[in-house]
C-alpha cells in the first residue's frame, strides 16, 4: 500500500496524514493506520467507534498522558485542536479543517495535551485508536466556545454533552496547574 501524505497542522506533534484510497468496481479500501506512519506514537491499545448526529459538538477534550488518533470513517466533520502544553514551540496554538470522508480520507495523530473536539455537520462515524485505557484521571476539558481560541465553529448552538457545556476556559485551564499538568 502507498504511504500517505503528511500535510501541515502547524501544532508541533500533531500528525495529519492524507491516506490512500484504492478503489475499482467492487468499491475500495484505504489503510487507515500503520505503526510505522508514526514512529514517534506509542502503541495503539484500543479502538473506538463514535457515531455523532448531525449538529452535535463533541470537546474540547484533553488527556494528560493519552494521544488520539482519529480517522473520519463517514460524514463531515469539522475539526479543532488547540495545543496546551505547557514549553510546546506551538503552545496556544490552534487548528481548524472540515474534513468530508466522502472527498478525502485523513488520519489525524493528537499528542496528549492538546485539546481536541469535533463538530458533526452531517451523521458522522469517527474511527479513533488510543495509547493507552480509559481513566477518568486523564479526562480533561476546555471550553469549546471560549473566543480567546478564535475557533469558527459551523454552528454557535451545537448539541453538547452535560459535561461538555461544562469545560473550563482557557484561562482557567491554564492557571490550575494541578489539572493542568
Amino acid at each position: 500500500m502507498d504511504a500517505p501524505e503528511h500535510v501541515e497542522a502547524g501544532i508541533a506533534g500533531v500528525r495529519l496524514l492524507r491516506l490512500v484510497p484504492h478503489a475499482d468496481e467492487r468499491g475500495g479500501l484505504t489503510e487507515a493506520y500503520r505503526r510505522a506512519w508514526l514512529p514517534e506514537a506509542r502503541e495503539a491499545v484500543q479502538a473506538n467507534l463514535s457515531v455523532s448526529h448531525p449538529g452535535v459538538l463533541r470537546g474540547l477534550h484533553w488527556h494528560r498522558e493519552q494521544a488520539d488518533y482519529w480517522c473520519v470513517l463517514s460524514g463531515i466533520a469539522f475539526v479543532a485542536l488547540v495545543d496546551l502544553r505547557e514549553g510546546s514551540p506551538t503552545r496556544l496554538a490552534t487548528f481548524q479543517r472540515r474534513i468530508d470522508a466522502a472527498e478525502e480520507r485523513i488520519g489525524v495523530r493528537i499528542p496528549p495535551g492538546v485539546a481536541h473536539g469535533f463538530y458533526a455537520e452531517s451523521e458522522v462515524l469517527l474511527l479513533y485508536l488510543v495509547d493507552a485505557y480509559f481513566s477518568g484521571d486523564d479526562e480533561l476539558g476546555l471550553a469549546w466556545d471560549d473566543p480567546v481560541l478564535g475557533i469558527a465553529w459551523p454552528s454557535a448552538t451545537p448539541i453538547l454533552s452535560e459535561r461538555d457545556r461544562a469545560n473550563p476556559s482557557l484561562e482557567e485551564v491554564l492557571h490550575d496547574p494541578p489539572a493542568y499538568r
